[in-house]
């Protein structure tokens, strides 16, 4: 990363998380809600808002982190994760024609995957997965140093690889809690925490799932370490034990013994990531 000033943005169902950048440092924040059921129009209107609390006239260039399929050749996004008016958006023009400055886009898990490799804990691995754990299940692919993003942009899609009666994503994200006992991630978390036992039982059979799907991650691409995000990986302790039993049968152990899984350790990974779309693009 070069010493630039750059805008990333961390753009969400919810909120768009916007930030300014100068080399390692962030310099400025703004968290802006969206109103993900309305128009197009009114979601454009309230990113770029949110854009313009933290710009100043030595920015370079923006980089978007979003959470759908993103058409790099053209800058065209598609089926935004939670804002269904987005279903194809060209983003990069109308952000380039707004702000005269170069705009890079990604996937949201690629930008998160990009933030742990140039920012986080494990930058001395050139071969890594960062695993968003949250509503979904979606992972960012590093390959010796650089973004794997597919022929079509939707590399890293493992959640909807076929599992049990479903696919990964159905027992292996906050999806489960809700699903198979009609509970929400966040109070089975708080509950855990509390000691309660039924719920930790939970997070013991979340953890045996999740295993599961990162089994299917490595199988596929043997990184060096694979680093969890997203909500659901804040409850990391109550799950880890049985993620890694649930690897038993994995057929090449000797893979699983020099495997890392850590969790995000810096709030702000997903963000610095967009930022780095701007340095390395």
């Amino acid at each position: 990363m070069d010493n630039n000033t750059v805008i990333g943005v961390d753009l969400g169902g919810s909120n768009a998380f916007v930030a300014r950048v100068r080399g390692h440092e962030i310099e400025d924040t703004y968290l802006q809600d969206i109103s993900a059921r309305s128009t197009r129009e009114t979601v454009m209107d309230e990113l770029i808002y949110s854009i313009d609390q933290v710009m100043s006239a030595d920015v370079k260039g923006l980089g978007i982190g979003v959470p759908g399929l993103v058409e790099h050749a053209t800058g065209m996004v598609y089926d935004v994760v939670n804002i269904p008016s987005w279903k194809e958006v060209a983003l990069k023009k109308l952000l380039e024609e707004k702000f005269k400055r170069p705009v890079f886009l990604n996937n949201d898990a690629n930008c998160f995957a990009m933030g742990e490799y140039y920012f986080g804990q494990n930058q001395k691995y050139s071969d890594l997965v960062g695993l968003i754990i949250g509503t979904g299940l979606g992972a960012g692919i590093v390959l010796d140093g650089n973004i794997y993003n597919g022929a079509n942009g939707g590399a890293g899609e493992f959640g909807m690889l076929p599992y049990l009666d479903h696919n990964y994503e159905y027992y292996a994200s906050g999806q489960f809690f809700s699903h198979q006992y009609g509970r929400s991630g966040k109070d089975l978390f708080q509950k855990a925490n509390a000691g309660d036992k039924e719920a930790l039982h939970i997070f013991a059979e979340f953890g045996f799932h999740l295993g599961k799907a990162i089994m299917a991650i490595v199988y596929a691409l043997d990184p060096e370490i694979i680093i969890l995000g997203g909500s659901v990986s804040k409850a990391f302790p109550y799950f880890e034990e049985f993620m890694w039993k649930s690897f038993k049968e994995f057929e090449y152990q000797q893979a699983l013994r020099n495997l890392q899984i850590k969790v995000m350790s810096n709030e702000y990974i997903p963000v610095l990531g967009a930022a780095a779309l701007v340095a390395t693009s």
